[in-house]
């Protein structure tokens, strides 16, 4: 299917974040959109505001008649999270229209353009969207589909500037093996922890769709690969290795000063000095050298590097202060994998040496939470305190035997408590926490707002 042929976008799903990014793109170069999801959100609403028509009820006759009347003309986008038994989705295939994935669509987008495409199990939405920042801020003509809100330009999507020397940067997907559409001309791969494993069985089978994305490549591509990960590029291209400490591309006199991570970056061209990262954390510094690598490749200066990452704010949901003053300090984190929640824990705990360190988490997922119970114990005993929440569920039913307590059985710090969604503010507002932070990818954002005008009024 040729994109310039279409007329008319339907997405099933239209509200999640990199379907709506999609959805933007094509409202944004004149096409007809319209779509479904379940509950109106944000970026529904700010999809209707642009031009698309939404609804919120499994009903064909919501479907504009258009959309409906040409099919030869219609491409339905939809996500892996449509449940196979819903209505639309099996009416639009039974009356033969062309049904393609989020990443397939990417893929179609792509072909075309110079892209860098950013995957990992943790860690690729703050990369690629420091990538498009530094492009961005360098001057660079950059088109954006990334998984989460940038800080610094409040949305998900960034659209190119005209038609020339267009540079797209893709957030790639390893959910469902969706990246395995993509042909990037630069790869980065920031982590292949065993993950998704209610969808690939096995780490292997995980490491496998790794390997096949960084054998994707275009011809002449580069891959940037992090240094502890056992993937080898196949084909004729450049790979290179990063990480903190090692690598083609290293951090080198690391510290926190004044809450700030500073760092100088090593690159097989040279070094560049006092680097200052607007985003805390171990695992964004490292994040940093693998965007810096990628940008100085595609001709960004090392001046234009440093002002960059001096002016990342960060990504929605990852490393976001809510409350910053001397005597408070509320952060929320996205992480929902054991790596993650560590490396964000040790990061918290490095800039706020003296602060007793309380952690509300939501595990995501009752097969993960299974998969990954021992090690999401060890990570979260980083708090000197915890609140576990509830499992959130997301697409899966629950699972005999499988609740948030085989997490908190294991936990071997005192300082815990399991507590429901209904009771945590009064929880909070009893112990008063100096330094908290809430983690998980569920729905626990919806306590930042209530937690925050909690704790601000205790001030």
């Amino acid at each position: 299917m040729e994109i310039n042929k279409l007329k008319y976008i339907y997405f099933l799903g239209i509200g999640g974040i990199g379907m709506s990014a999609i959805a933007r793109w094509f409202v944004a170069n004149n096409y007809n959109v319209a779509g479904y999801d379940k509950t109106p959100t944000p970026l529904t609403k700010a999809l209707e505001a642009e031009g698309a028509i939404i609804h919120f009820d499994d009903n064909i006759k919501s479907i504009p008649k258009e959309f409906l009347q040409n099919p030869n003309e219609t491409l339905v986008v939809f996500t892996p999270a449509i449940p196979k038994d819903h209505g639309e989705y099996n009416w639009l295939i039974a009356n033969g229209f062309t049904l393609n994935k989020r990443s397939q669509v990417l893929g179609l987008l792509t072909q075309k353009l110079f892209t860098i495409a950013v995957a990992g199990t943790h860690g690729k939405t703050t990369t690629s969207s420091m990538v498009t920042h530094i492009l961005k801020q360098a001057g660079k003509n950059v088109t954006a589909f990334l998984g989460g809100i940038t800080q610094n330009y409040g949305t998900n999507f960034l659209i190119n500037d005209g038609p020339d020397n267009i540079i797209c940067v893709v957030e790639a997907d390893e959910f469902d093996r969706s990246f395995l559409t993509l042909s990037p001309d630069i790869s980065i791969v920031t982590s292949t922890d065993a993950d998704h494993l209610d969808i690939y069985g096995d780490h292997n089978q995980l490491l496998e769709s790794f390997q096949l994305f960084i054998d994707r490549l275009k011809p002449n591509g580069t891959a940037y690969i992090q240094s502890a990960q056992n993937l080898k590029n196949k084909t004729n291209t450049l790979q290179f290795s990063y990480s903190l400490e090692s690598g083609d591309y290293f951090a080198e006199n690391l510290r926190i000063e004044d809450a700030i991570f500073k760092f100088d970056l090593n690159y097989p061209q040279g070094k560049i000095n006092k680097i200052e990262m607007a985003l805390p954390g171990f695992h964004n510094v490292e994040n940093a050298v693998a965007a810096a690598a990628v940008c100085l490749q595609v001709g960004v200066s090392e001046q234009g590097i440093v002002n960059a990452l001096a002016s990342f704010g960060g990504v929605k949901r990852r490393f976001e202060y809510h409350i910053r003053t001397k005597s408070r300090v509320f952060i929320d984190d996205y992480a929902h994998h054991p790596t993650e929640i560590e490396a964000f824990l040790t990061s918290v705990k490095a800039l706020y040496p003296g602060k007793k360190l309380t952690a509300v988490f939501q595990p995501h997922l009752f097969s993960r939470t299974n998969d990954f119970k021992d090690d999401f114990a060890k990570s979260l005993e980083l708090a000197d305190e915890l609140l576990l929440l509830d499992i959130y569920p997301a697409r899966e039913l629950p699972m005999e035997g499988v609740t948030s307590s085989i997490i908190f059985d294991k936990i071997a710090n005192p300082n815990k408590r399991l507590c429901s969604k209904q009771n945590i503010l009064e929880i909070i507002n009893y112990k008063n926490p100096e330094l908290l932070v809430t983690i998980g990818a569920g729905d626990i954002d919806t306590l930042i707002t209530p937690i925050k005008t909690l704790l601000l009024g205790k001030n």
